[in-house]
């Protein structure tokens, strides 16, 4: 299992690996706890991370931090296929002159599957991805377009309207057309979206650097946090009196969908802090629907996870106007989290698939599409 990562979901991801190991059937699996540091260094940790909510893991966080530098054993993914999936360099203490004549030791380890839990850029998005093709590992999840596809939101509702799919209006701003005449954007944006508007960097989840603006003055500042987050920026219309429904989707080639869920966010809107750091916050499993709307939101859950090359597992997003009944996709989630109040899981407990099962449902699937990949010719002689 891959965990933490260089992104500012860091700490989600610490608290879904800590709820996905907890789960696990170790009759069958032995986890491997390979935590990505905040500096992006690979560590093998001496024990999983316990924290299984994201508010324990900024609170408690020491009791998921590797060991001390001076013995950190680092980890090193070999990017091509062989026997052992990963070599580990273990540091050892230069000061000490029992060890000056062995500075580190160095092992290698084969890995069956890989379950990366890892949220948001260099994890999500394509990048671990990668190297796991290259180096011919299985692993839970989509792949590499899927993953890339799934993080960029600008991307994945160019190929939601390609697909015929639902989206609210939006726009597209990349740092250096901000920069260059931010009053021109501020007022197409008020003319052709109105407010209020939301903000969101294009390549992050967990609703990190999403703000609501109301007023231009508001919109100024919003842009200037997104900015802090990525380059690329995607400015929404606000749905009037809008309703959160989330739905998961699960399978390769031929997905399925769970019950809906909705959430009733403690503020304003499903913001970090309402998903993960207050209690506020009121998932309702199952979401109260008609069933036409069940239906729909189930039918267009697994057309979006389709048009962005989805494989094993998906969390599909939606937003629904109370006053129309207008559904409108709003993302799909590649990596959804796997925390102690994450939907993903609760939805598909919901659809008679409990936590465990679903773990081993993933990881099959996983192995599946693998073994499916080895048909593949890599050579034209």
């Amino acid at each position: 299992m891959i965990y933490g990562g260089r992104s500012g979901e860091h700490e989600v991801s610490v608290a879904s690996a800590a709820s996905i190991i907890r789960h696990l059937d170790r009759t069958r699996f032995d986890p491997v706890p390979i935590r990505i540091e905040k500096d992006g260094r690979w560590t093998l940790a001496d024990k999983p991370p316990m924290s299984v909510s994201a508010a324990e893991v900024l609170e408690h966080g020491r009791l998921d931090v590797a060991r001390p530098a001076k013995s950190r054993r680092e980890t090193f993914l070999v990017a091509h296929p062989g026997d052992d999936t990963l070599v580990t360099v273990e540091r050892r203490d230069l000061a000490d002159p029992r060890q000056a004549d062995n500075s580190a030791m160095v092992t290698g380890l084969g890995l069956d599957v890989i379950f990366p839990v890892l949220h948001g850029p260099y994890g999500e998005d394509g990048t671990v991805q990668g190297l796991l093709e290259l180096a011919n590992v299985p692993y839970v999840g989509a792949g590499v377009l899927g993953s890339a596809v799934g993080m960029d939101k600008a991307v994945m509702k160019t190929l939601f309207a390609a697909a015929g799919l639902p989206i609210v209006p939006h726009m597209v701003v990349i740092r250096s057309q901000w920069e260059r005449d931010a009053p021109a954007l501020t007022a197409r944006a008020a003319a052709t979206l109105t407010y209020p508007v939301f903000v969101k960097p294009a390549n992050l989840g967990s609703s990190v650097g999403i703000s609501k603006a109301k007023t231009h003055e508001e919109f100024a500042a919003a842009m200037t946090l997104a900015l802090q987050f990525d380059r690329k920026i995607v400015i929404e219309a606000a749905v009037p009196n809008a309703r959160e429904i989330e739905c998961g989707v699960l399978g390769n080639d031929a997905p399925e969908a769970s019950i809906p869920g909705e959430i009733v966010p403690s503020r304003e809107f499903y913001d970090y802090e309402a998903k993960y750091l207050d209690e506020g916050s009121t998932p309702i499993i199952p979401a109260p629907l008609l069933e036409s709307q069940v239906r729909d939101v189930q039918r267009l859950s697994i057309e979006a996870f389709r048009a962005v090359d989805g494989a094993g597992m998906s969390r599909v997003d939606f937003l629904l106007a109370r006053d129309t009944g207008a559904m409108y996709v709003n993302e799909v989630n590649t990596i959804p989290g796997f925390t102690t109040i994450s939907m993903y899981p609760r939805m598909w407990e919901a659809s008679g698939l409990p936590y465990p099962s679903l773990i081993d449902r993933l990881i099959t699937l996983a192995l599946e599409r693998h073994a499916e990949k080895q048909h593949l010719r890599t050579s034209i002689t």
